[in-house]
């Protein structure tokens, strides 16, 4: 089933959004500080009197993985970062699945790595770090949706478009599909999403897991998109679009 944003859901949405914003930064987050243990201290909660629930949902938890931060900066141009953009994207699709009334988190809220949380693994790696407590705190909250935030490059202007990446099983790849139709729409493209096999994440949680690359930064068309607030926005309310019709099939 597609679900359709009408104008009316997404000005409610927005308006949500507006009234929350200014909290993020003083609200901490959902982090792991070491195997089988989260620290309380970091709890993130949207305010109930301000959530508009929308779509409902099944008491099942989406962790939001926002790519790359700190030291670790993802790909680039110029002076334009992956981990800015990814950052702003689930910051946004965060409220927005809030406002819908699903049970939602975000793995950071700042620029900084997840690696830098990692007292338990003992590596001299620390990209191995930073991907081993995302999967840790996935594993541990436990999470019943991954949605990991990344944007793409290629060497060519030209190749554009979202790609959607899924952990090879059954619901990874309906989550996959449904959160691609959305984001083919936005872009007007026709695309399919890919089994992602060298990936970490898709690797080694055991969860429903995608990943979301949300657009090449390499390419004009898909940049003016990724570094807009509007766009972002849409970007951020289409994968809500595409977790939300996978949900509710479920």
């Amino acid at each position: 089933m597609d679900i359709v944003l009408t104008p009316k859901s997404i000005a409610l949405r927005r308006r949500f959004i507006a009234a929350l914003a200014p909290l993020l930064l003083s609200l901490p987050l959902l982090l792991l500080s070491q195997p089988g243990q989260v620290s309380a201290a970091f709890a993130i909660e949207a305010a109930p009197e301000e959530r508009q629930p929308l779509l409902g949902h099944g008491h099942r938890m989406i962790l939001i993985d926002a790519g790359h931060g700190g030291i670790d900066g993802g790909t680039s141009y110029g002076d334009i970062l992956e981990k800015n953009i990814t950052l702003d994207i689930s910051r946004r699709l965060f409220l927005l699945l809030r406002s819908d009334g699903f049970d939602a988190i975000l793995n950071r809220n700042g620029d900084y790595a997840p690696s830098d949380e990692n007292r338990w693994l003992r590596s001299s790696s620390r990209h191995l770090r930073d991907l081993a407590q995302r999967k840790e705190l996935a594993e541990t909250l436990p999470a019943n949706v991954v949605v990991s935030i990344h944007v793409n490059w290629a060497p060519s202007p030209a190749k554009h478009g979202p790609l959607v990446l899924y952990r090879q099983e059954g619901r990874s790849y309906m989550l996959a599909k449904s959160i691609q139709n959305q984001l083919n729409r936005l872009y007007q493209v026709e695309g399919d999403p890919r089994p992602g096999k060298p990936f970490y994440l898709l690797n080694k949680i055991t969860a429903t897991t995608v990943i979301v690359e949300a657009g090449f930064i390499s390419s004009p068309v898909d940049r003016a998109k990724l570094c807009s607030g509007k766009g972002q926005e849409e970007i951020a309310e289409a994968i809500a679009g595409g977790i939300a019709a996978y949900l509710m099939e479920m």
